[in-house]
């Protein structure tokens, strides 16, 4: 064979077993690529299920609290307000910390498992302003309709916000909806479906709320609760510094009646017990849970109706992935 044909032989021999070693070596890294991405699955998998278990035994815990106080509301006062045990917001802490105190069993951090801290808080419902009130009869409530303009105004909101929200609530709940009606929203955070900026949602959503009660029914703003810009919306004839001084005075002494208001505000302010109150039906639950690098947020909202804690709603409102292990 001729030396030119045999290194032609060689040259093609070569070409072949390096094309096999590039075929086996795309193989083999796309087989570990799927095995790495099925692990990380898993563990994600794995992480939502404990943190679901987790986060509803927090619920649990919540309700068990809330349950506490309304026994103590039955035997003492029947009032809810800022400096009750509910109210306090439960820091970041690790997970063993609970278990060791449940009993000191051993905690899985201490077995070489993941690393689990949980905090979470209690907010009163109605200490925001309900806006299922704009769905009431044919026409929308004035009382209603001005308590959602001072507000929209206090926030510094376009002077359209208010009536914008109105006719597109109202479009959105209607017994016959159009087909160009918005969804309807379930929660403050989707006023956006409404047409709302989203800046101007920020902004208004901590001091709304869309709580499911039938709409003959009212649910009245809690003055031992309610921030100061809630208050001075609520009434013709508050403004946001008497509001202020009400909740500068209630830390003091909370509110036992709706009408010890009045000596905050403006002679003359009517006080009416079906739009203000000084307890509390509605609460909002959050739980928070970081898992190594998973977060996991879960927000419920329960009704307190004697000694019986009904959860109306629990959603997932946020559930990243963030490498703040150490915050």
């Amino acid at each position: 064979m001729s030396g030119p044909l045999m290194r032609a032989q060689r040259g093609a021999a070569l070409l072949i077993a390096m094309i096999i070693v590039t075929l086996v070596a795309t193989l083999a890294a796309a087989m570990t690529w799927r095995q790495y991405r099925a692990v990380q699955i898993e563990s994600g998998e794995r992480a939502r299920a404990q943190a679901g278990w987790i986060l509803i035994g927090a619920l649990d815990w919540a309700r068990l609290i809330l349950r506490e106080d309304a026994a103590s509301n039955l035997s003492k006062t029947n009032w809810d307000h800022l400096g009750e045990v509910w109210a306090v917001p439960l820091a970041e802490a690790r997970l063993s910390t609970f278990l060791a105190a449940a009993g000191g069993a051993t905690a899985p951090d201490d077995n070489g498992g993941p690393d689990a801290f949980l905090s979470g808080n209690i907010e009163d419902a109605q200490s925001r302003y309900n806006l299922y009130h704009l769905l009431g009869g044919k026409q929308v409530p004035v009382a209603e309709r001005n308590t959602l303009v001072r507000l929209c105004a206090t926030i510094g909101a376009p002077s359209s916000t208010a009536d914008a929200i109105i006719s597109q609530l109202r479009a959105a709940y209607a017994s016959t909806p159009q087909s160009d009606a918005p969804l309807p929203p379930k929660d403050a955070d989707q006023l956006v479906w409404l047409g709302v900026e989203p800046q101007v949602e920020a902004r208004l959503a901590p001091f709304v709320m869309l709580l499911p009660t039938p709409t003959p029914v009212v649910t009245p703003v809690n003055l031992n609760t309610a921030p100061a810009e809630v208050i001075a919306a609520l009434f013709d004839g508050v403004d946001l510094g008497a509001a202020q001084r009400l909740v500068q005075g209630r830390r003091n002494a909370p509110l036992a009646s709706p009408q010890d208001a009045s000596r905050y505000f403006p002679q003359g302010v009517k006080i009416s017990g079906e739009r203000a109150s000084v307890n509390s039906s509605y609460f909002i639950v959050t739980g928070r849970l970081r898992l190594d690098e998973h977060v996991f947020v879960q927000r419920s909202l329960v009704q307190r109706s004697n000694l019986d804690m009904i959860v109306l709603e629990r959603r997932r409102v946020n559930e990243v992935v963030t490498n703040e292990a150490g915050a």
